[in-house]
Order: structure tokens, then sequence, then C-alpha cells
């Protein structure tokens, strides 16, 4: 791996330099640099999830596609991991689509290499069963602010999370995150102080 992503990725999993040298020479050593093109698809539907991603730059999306209807489920931007996830834990084919919405650098490890890795090292099968852990809470905390929440608490909800989002993502894939049509976007970041 280039040192450059080696270093990012180490201030994002280990910034207290915490990681003993033999677990973070395996951890880095499975990982990989990969470009997509703006729009290309990273893992399509009805496929299973080979890769973890770790985004350097560009915003990407997973989406579920039914009847001509879409539903924007998780935006990934740097840095954060990102990937058809369930598909990816389970190893079964998805029912979403991971896009890149921008030119898009990342580095992916193959599912096969973090199984091992995880095998050998304690540390990080800890840091990925409390990844996953973080990951289902905020799927139930999204699962409330869907059933639960205005359009607009709903874009405050997700401004508090990652105020930088309105830099990253196109509104229209925001608009449909937050369910509301994309001509009304507009009218309801006006009625937010943002």
């Amino acid at each position: 791996m280039i040192t450059a992503h080696e270093n990012i990725l180490k201030d994002f999993v280990d910034p207290k330099d915490r990681i003993p040298f033999e677990d973070w020479s395996l951890f880095t050593a499975i990982w990989h640099a990969k470009e997509f093109k703006r729009k290309e698809i990273i893992s399509p539907a009805e496929e299973t999830e080979k890769f973890l991603y770790f985004i350097l730059n560009g915003a990407q999306r997973v989406y579920y596609s039914d009847n001509n209807k879409e539903a924007t489920l998780i935006f990934t931007y740097p840095h954060s991991f990102g990937g058809n996830l369930d598909s990816f834990l389970l190893q079964v084919p998805s029912n979403y689509t991971y896009e890149a919405l921008t030119k898009s650098l990342v580095l992916r490890a193959h599912y096969s290499d973090i199984h091992t890795l995880r095998a050998q090292s304690t540390i990080f099968n800890a840091y990925f069963n409390s990844s996953t852990h973080f990951a289902l809470a905020g799927l139930l905390q999204r699962m409330v602010e869907l059933q639960c929440y205005s359009s607009t608490e709903k874009f405050q909800s997700l401004l508090e999370r990652s105020p930088h989002i309105l830099n990253h993502i196109p509104h229209k894939y925001l608009a449909n995150y937050i369910g509301v049509d994309a001509t009304n976007f507009s009218k309801l970041i006006n009625s937010v102080k943002i």
C-alpha cells in the first residue's frame, strides 16, 4: 500500500497510535488503492460484495432500485468505510447498488483477507466487531428518523451527523435520502439554519 494512504487510514483507525506494529503491518498489507469514475458502479445489486472500502476522496452512495424507484440508503465520503456491508458480512448477494457519485479514490480489502486478519489479530477482530455494532446503532437511529421525523427534522439530523455533506453530495441525492422531491429540496435548505 502507498504510505500516504496508509497514514490517512492510520489516522482514522488508530488516532492515538495504540495498535502494535505487528498488527498494524498485517492490517495495512491487505489494502489496495482503486479509482472509480463518476457514476461508475462499484458493487452491483445481485452480486456478493467481496470488498470493504475505505474512502480517500469522492462521494458514493448505496441505493435500492425497484420499478423505476430509487431509495438512497447510505452516503460514503472521505474518510469512512463503505460498501454493501450486509452482503459483505453475510457473503450473500446484495439487494443494493454501491455507486460512485463523483470520481473516487478508495482503498479496498478483500473479504478473505479481512477474514484472515480477524483470525490473526485479536485487536482487529475486536475493531471490526465494534465497528459493526456502531453501524447497527446508526441503522436503528436512521429507522427512527424515517418513521418519526419530519423532512426538516431528517435534514437537521443529517447535518448534525455530517455537517460537511452539502459539500460532497449532489442535492438530488440528499433529497432522495430525506424522502422529499428534488424540486422542494431548495425550500428545505432555505428553511433550515445551516
